[in-house]
């Protein structure tokens, strides 16, 4: 008796261990894939993401840097690819300011509202549409400007049908309080009809004098109005996500007593302004951007991804609070492979990479030609040195950064060369010109040349850039891309004053000094460096 009973009993446990092994592998199987964060590497602030059909389209802010508003996909969340822009050149009604694109689509429509400075007044909201997410879009101009200024638009449907923008009134920037708007939409989605109404305001501690970046989610009963609250952007930022909720679009708003949901941690600082997305199997997924602890303000503010979880009492969580994840399951079964940590071009497609950017105030004249790339300055920037800017976003603080340029034949006075880049009054690098190579900074428009050396590479010379910690730079040549001399006696440059307020350091190709001269770039090549 005793004996039947402890085999009963070894038996039983035996069965409760293989139902908890089998219970754990059920849970654990789909994490067995994880993804990294970020999921976009390098400066993507704001961004925003739709699902269609199995497939996945995101843009995100490019400030001054154009074509404007990247266009990327993704099968699965993770990895993505850049396949175009939303707009060539900028709007011709606008001056800069290009910010906090949202993409959506309406009854076979796509749509992308977007901010941009009028000229001569002030931020404003506007729209542009397509026939598919990829495009051609044509821009619809400004629904809204008020006074203070109009950002952060996005879209949603009421509970009875209608269809309303959203978006910031930006107080903040005048010292008053900030409120989240909605107004009905036009059935085209191009003009706004009715009243305005205020869903919620800065009125939380946690907020401090702004809150911004709102996304609207229905799920059963509830709507839930995502949005940031306190200091976007720099290293003295202090962003954070909270949520609310109502029963209705219009209100009264119910903020979660929990909030911020998602706030910084060791590894992701300063995390916010996203939207989310749902994918095949039901599964919410927030894309939203933050800043690296260690790489900072140099890369700039970076895409992530994270699971919405959902609790008993109907609050959304993220990341058990933890905030931004380092690695989380792959929602498709795919890791990350981290492709855009390298870029490489070797000029051969007869046209130009979408990820290449340039100052939208200073486009520069680009061609194509037999394996190799011309880059020539507008009348505007010929006498500058930094000239025609040609860049790609830096994806880590330590990189290398190398290319070929090819002198036969530059004009007298121009200067080829490779840069670290933060807007046209701020940069740092090393060229070649003039029986010369040259390593100079521009700090606050103030132009300084710290070395000149003799150029005894003949007329195919190897340039190259290192960065340490996103800010100290180190330049170099060779003759055959093997043995290297360096320039500038060899010392840290130092860079900490490169990265605009909202933007991170790019790595430029530029050509300047001489009007109607275009230098000669074989390829270019960016990777990171391992500490």
């Amino acid at each position: 008796m005793k004996r039947t009973a402890l085999c009963s009993r070894k038996a039983f446990i035996r069965g409760v261990v293989l139902m908890l092994f089998l219970s754990h592998a059920a849970i654990a199987a789909p994490g067995a894939v994880m993804y990294s964060n970020p999921v976009l590497a390098g400066d993507y602030p704001d961004p925003s993401v739709i699902r269609v059909g199995r497939g996945y389209w995101a843009t995100a802010t490019p400030s001054d840097w154009a074509p404007l508003f990247p266009l990327l996909h993704s099968n699965d969340l993770v990895n993505w690819n850049q396949l175009g822009n939303v707009f060539p050149k900028p709007p011709e009604w606008s001056m800069g300011n290009y910010w906090a694109p949202e993409i959506s689509a309406h009854e076979n429509r796509y749509y992308v509202y977007y901010v941009a400075r009028k000229i001569g007044g002030p931020l404003a909201v506007a729209v542009a549409t397509a026939p598919r997410p990829e495009g051609p879009y044509t821009d619809h101009g400004p629904l809204l400007a008020q006074e203070a200024g109009s950002i952060d638009p996005t879209t949603a449907t009421d509970e009875n049908g209608k269809r309303f923008l959203i978006w910031k009134e930006d107080g903040n920037s005048r010292k008053l309080p900030t409120s989240i708007w909605a107004q009905e939409l036009s059935p085209d989605g191009t003009r706004l009809e009715g009243e305005m109404k205020e869903l919620i305001r800065n009125d939380a501690p946690w907020e401090g004098q702004v809150v911004e970046g709102p996304f609207v989610l229905r799920r059963n009963d509830w709507f839930y109005l995502f949005y940031s609250g306190n200091a976007c952007c720099g290293l003295d930022c202090n962003y954070a996500l909270g949520v609310a909720r109502s029963k209705t679009l219009l209100g009264p708003w119910e903020k979660n007593p929990g909030n911020p949901i998602l706030a910084g941690n060791q590894t992701w600082k300063c995390p916010g302004h996203g939207s989310v997305v749902t994918d095949p199997q039901g599964r919410d997924f927030l894309l939203y951007h933050a800043y690296h602890t260690e790489d900072s303000v140099y890369v700039g503010r970076q895409a992530l991804l994270d699971e919405i979880k959902w609790e008993t009492n109907g609050w959304p969580t993220i990341n058990q609070g933890r905030g931004p994840s380092r690695q989380a399951p792959a929602p498709h079964g795919y890791a990350s492979h981290n492709g855009e940590l390298f870029f490489t071009d070797e000029f051969k497609s007869g046209k130009l990479a979408p990820n290449w950017q340039w100052p939208q105030y200073n486009e520069p004249k680009v061609q194509l030609k037999s394996e190799h790339l011309e880059l020539a300055p507008t009348a505007r920037h010929a006498n500058e040195l930094v000239g025609a800017v040609l860049a790609i976003r830096s994806t880590r603080t330590d990189y290398e950064a190398v290319t070929l340029v090819n002198l036969s034949g530059m004009k007298p006075g121009l200067f080829a060369g490779l840069a670290a880049y933060g807007d046209q009054d701020n940069a740092a690098g090393i060229a070649a010109g003039n029986g010369s190579v040259i390593v100079w900074r521009r700090q606050k428009k103030q132009q300084e040349t710290l070395a000149t050396d003799a150029l005894r590479e003949g007329n195919r010379i190897y340039l190259r850039l290192n960065a340490t910690s996103g800010r100290l730079f180190r330049f170099a040549t060779s003759s055959d891309g093997r043995q290297w001399k360096d320039r500038g006696s060899g010392i840290d440059l130092e860079g900490d004053y490169l990265p605009p307020w909202d933007r991170g350091v790019r790595v430029a190709l530029n050509a300047g000094g001489a009007e109607d001269a275009p230098a000669r770039f074989d390829w270019f090549r960016l990777y990171p460096v391992r500490k």
